[in-house]
């Protein structure tokens, strides 16, 4: 007799509620902004862009997620990261491992496994950039994007 080990259980741990989001500046030229789900309030993840603080950061995008995002090129690409939030600057960290990649004119994105280099899921984000330092953000991603 076989037995079925599987257990479901409703987290707010793991992945992310909906698949619609929003990305907000509290202020023009931000060097961060807030990741805001659409469906659920309750959700929304501090993100940057990398090379503010992190200048030879370099991204590899699966075949597989490229095509899920119709990214043609490399230039249609906005990629941002997870910001984990601390109380003390140097204790901020940023997942590098894991990018968010933005197709800004198809309003497409999804978190992907970055395949250039071994990068960390919790890297210092202050290790090598000031926040005086960091340039203000430049995106052309829209406002508001879909997961997919």
């Amino acid at each position: 007799m076989e037995v079925n080990n599987t257990m479901q259980i409703q987290s707010t741990r793991f992945g992310l509620p909906g698949t619609r989001y929003a990305l907000v500046a509290q202020q023009e030229g931000s060097s961060f902004y807030w990741l805001h789900s659409i469906d659920d309030p309750s959700v929304a993840l501090p993100v940057t862009q990398p090379w503010l603080f992190f200048p030879s950061y370099d991204v590899a995008v699966s075949d597989d997620d490229s095509a899920k995002l119709g990214l043609d090129t490399p230039e249609q690409a906005d990629v941002f990261c997870v910001v984990r939030a601390a109380q003390e600057l140097e204790d901020f960290t940023v997942n590098l491992r894991g990018p968010i990649v933005v197709h800004a004119a198809r309003r497409l994105g999804r978190q992907v496994i970055n395949g250039a280099g071994d990068y960390d899921v919790r890297q210092p984000l202050f290790a090598h950039v000031e926040l005086s330092q960091a340039a203000p953000a430049n995106s052309s991603t829209p406002i508001a994007a879909t997961g997919v």
